[in-house]
């Protein structure tokens, strides 16, 4: 069989990539064509992401490949939350703000003068985060920003990248549910919440269901794939069982559950679990949780110090220190934004009555132990909201590679941790693609030819009843600084 050739270009936090997926009928074999840092940009006190050097980049790549392979089609996925607005000509307003800027500080609040927060949550099912699209639009509205009086059309990061390789405007369904203005029942905006805010309706385009084409790129088929880049990364799952969780490891921690329907309770609301769009029907019923990002923030100051860590290092470092000094809940606002993150574990540390790690080892030790006991605590809540039964946990990303974090999660959820692939979020890029061209039937089909295709590491649980009871000491603390 000839084998084809799809790109999935993927967007993370702190970089992107354009990769080929070679497919030969049988196997999946992912080469990487090229890499390029994402690199947020301050100016007059706003953080923005470089929409235009990223665009340089995605348009480098795709020539690269397209001098060594016939392409089929093309798929781009992104982060998720950022809303992008163009001018009634279809001209990019502004860079788009990034999302850890501080102009979405109390604008949860603002939004909840306008409607109630369950009401918010009972249309949308999303979990609450500052940093959710919702936020940003209705920070402008509060802020009479300028650019609504030049608004033509709202996109999110993602849709930006297709409408400037297809000329076609569409929001894709995964990535319209994260920004917390679309209802996953109905797979359409929830035009209720734009008139709550204040926000133009006549802003919003069609929604697509990832599989769809939208168009071409100099001959090139584009299409919708999964442009979440967890909701791709969920796709890339190589499983062939149903009784799983999954953890998409990186920047943020996605954890979550893949369903065929939305659960929008009480349950749901008081754990404050998020339900986004994935494909082919499903919903990832999930929790944001804060993620690598402490480590990197960890590593960036210990840099500017003198003291430049890689990644491989840390993980040393943290097998060297002594076990459950001190532990922090990873989601609570200090660590957002931008900083001296070990300075903020410190304050947290002194503020909860604990003794504050002192040695950098101590310190990324305190991360991953606390990211892993988090993982315990988040599985449990969405065991009893959904009440589905979960035997193993699939850690798929770039949190794969840490070896150490992996065994501290089975340790702490008592349950097999099976890791790999890294590179998820492109293989179900690709996967999205291959699929809509008739190459793989299904979704099941495509995860069980990722299984015969994907080595993966498995690690299972040791030391678990020190590891629970270690959970319950983080649960408690995690209770006490929510009273």
């Amino acid at each position: 069989m000839t084998e084809k050739y799809v790109l999935a270009v993927d967007l993370g936090a702190e970089s992107g990539r354009v990769m080929c997926a070679g497919f030969d009928g049988q196997r999946i074999e992912m080469t990487e064509v090229h890499r390029f840092s994402n690199t947020p940009v301050y100016a007059n006190g706003t953080l923005y992401w470089d929409a235009l050097r990223l665009w340089h980049n995605i348009q480098l790549g795709i020539r690269q490949a397209a001098a060594e392979h016939e392409i089929a089609s093309i798929g781009v996925d992104s982060w998720g939350v950022n809303p992008i607005l163009l001018d009634n000509n279809g001209h990019l307003l502004s860079n788009p703000v990034h999302y850890r800027d501080n102009r979405t500080d109390g604008a949860m609040s603002w939004v909840f003068e306008r409607m109630q927060r369950r009401e918010v949550y009972e249309r949308t099912g999303i979990q609450f985060m500052q940093m959710n699209g919702l936020y940003q639009l209705a920070s402008m509205v509060r802020d009479n920003s300028s650019q609504l009086k030049a608004v033509g059309t709202l996109l999110s990061i993602c849709d930006l990248f297709n409408y400037w390789l297809t000329g076609t405007k569409k929001a894709e369904f995964t990535m319209a549910t994260t920004m917390q203005l679309c209802d996953p029942r109905t797979k359409d905006w929830d035009r209720a919440l734009f008139e709550a805010i204040g926000f133009p309706l006549d802003t919003l385009v069609p929604i697509v269901e990832p599989g769809e084409p939208i168009g071409t790129y100099e001959g090139i088929p584009v299409i919708a794939s999964a442009g979440h880049d967890t909701g791709a990364a969920v796709v890339g799952i190589p499983t062939t069982t149903q009784e799983y969780a999954y953890l998409s490891s990186g920047t943020w921690s996605l954890l979550g559950l893949e369903l065929d329907h939305p659960v929008i309770n009480d349950a749901a609301y008081e754990a404050n679990l998020t339900n986004e769009g994935g494909y082919a029907g499903t919903i990832r019923l999930l929790k944001n949780i804060m993620g690598l990002w402490i480590a990197q923030q960890c590593r960036n100051t210990w840099a500017e110090a003198g003291r430049d860590y890689s990644y491989d290092d840390l993980v040393r470092l943290a097998q060297s220190a002594t076990p459950f000094q001190a532990f922090v809940d990873p989601d609570v606002d200090d660590f957002f934004h931008v900083g001296d993150m070990p300075e903020k574990i410190r304050a947290y540390c002194r503020r909860t009555g604990q003794m504050p790690p002192e040695s950098d080892a101590q310190m990324i030790r305190t991360v991953y132990e606390s990211l892993a006991l988090k993982y315990r605590l988040v599985l449990e809540h969405l065991i009893a909201v959904s009440g589905q039964s979960v035997e193993r946990l699939h850690v798929i990303g770039g949190g794969t590679n840490n070896a150490l974090l992996c065994q501290m999660t089975a340790n702490a959820i008592d349950r097999p941790v099976i890791a790999g692939p890294a590179e998820a979020t492109a293989l179900g890029n690709a996967v999205v693609q291959l699929i809509a061209q008739g190459e793989l039937a299904n979704l099941a089909e495509a995860r069980a030819m990722l299984a015969e295709s994907i080595d993966t590491v498995t690690y299972e649980p040791q030391d678990s009843a020190l590891w629970i009871e270690q959970a319950g000491r983080l649960s408690e603390q995690v209770a006490a600084t929510q009273q």
